[in-house]
């Protein structure tokens, strides 16, 4: 008997153990707020025994930490400051992951009428010209800095952008999205942070499809030669199983109310 319980107490040390390893994960909060990290952390787990323990901030904050070490590796979307990270040795490469896309939500009654535009940035003019609220996450976030990319193509730059009508909120997408439905204002949001959003009000989705409006997520692991405390190993672990067909399944199989969050378009640089 005495046995038996040894043998147990030893196999449950040894589960404990072979779910030990913990690595830190700076993602973007449309990550998070999607809902698709509470379907793939789980499985990862299961499959490799590491714990991913998230940070959930804006791609600017991720890629601040990262270049300080605090993490292990970082999932975000802003290509630009993906390339800067990784050309400044804090990031050891860069993978791609997964894309889904921006939309243009607002009111019901759409008093811009955005809903007819034919780009996103005749929409955005529509926007500015009508002076009709609009909530920025003014965060340094992925999203935040794809809204001024956008603002900037349509020749609306900051001093056009008064606070009269443009709310910057410095908050995270769900926070911003409240904010959208409390003033009855327009927000740009990632598909998904919209779709797993419960507090739409009278926001609907006006304005999506314009090529312009791509987002693609990447996961960048922190460069051991520059910062040899993390953890590369897990991180590299993580890193394959994010581009196997295990995660493919998952990533594109996961839905809301039928429809696709995000499309699985794995490739390495």
């Amino acid at each position: 008997m005495i046995r038996v319980v040894l043998a147990a107490l030893v196999a449950a040390v040894v589960a404990g153990t072979a779910l030990a390893e913990t690595m830190k994960l700076a993602v973007t909060t449309s990550f998070e707020n999607s809902g698709l990290a509470g379907v793939l952390l789980p499985e990862i787990a299961a499959d490799l025994g590491i714990e991913v323990q998230l940070l959930v901030v804006g791609t600017g904050q991720a890629i601040r930490l990262g270049a300080a070490g605090d993490v292990d590796a970082i999932l975000v979307h802003a290509r630009a400051a993906e390339e800067d990270f990784v050309a400044s040795g804090d990031g050891a490469h860069r993978t791609e992951i997964m894309y889904n896309d921006f939309v243009l939500i607002g009111p019901g009654d759409d008093p811009a009428g955005i809903a007819g535009a034919g780009t996103a940035d005749a929409a955005l003019t529509a926007i500015a010209a009508s002076r009709a609220p609009f909530a920025s996450r003014g965060d340094d976030s992925g999203t935040h800095k794809k809204e001024l990319a956008l603002w900037e193509a349509a020749g609306i730059g900051p001093e056009a952008r008064d606070v009269g009508w443009y709310k910057e909120t410095g908050s995270g997408m769900g926070a911003t999205l409240n904010t959208a439905a409390g003033l009855g204002a327009y927000v740009m949001s990632d598909r998904a942070s919209w779709l797993n959003f419960g507090n739409k009000g009278d926001l609907v989705l006006l304005f999506a499809g314009d090529p312009a409006l791509f987002n693609q997520y990447a996961y960048l692991p922190v460069n051991p030669a520059k910062h040899p405390h993390v953890k590369a190993e897990a991180a590299t672990a993580v890193e394959d199983w994010l581009i196997s067909d295990r995660a493919r399944a998952l990533i594109d199989g996961y839905r809301l109310g039928g429809e696709q969050l995000f499309t699985f378009n794995a490739a390495r640089e």
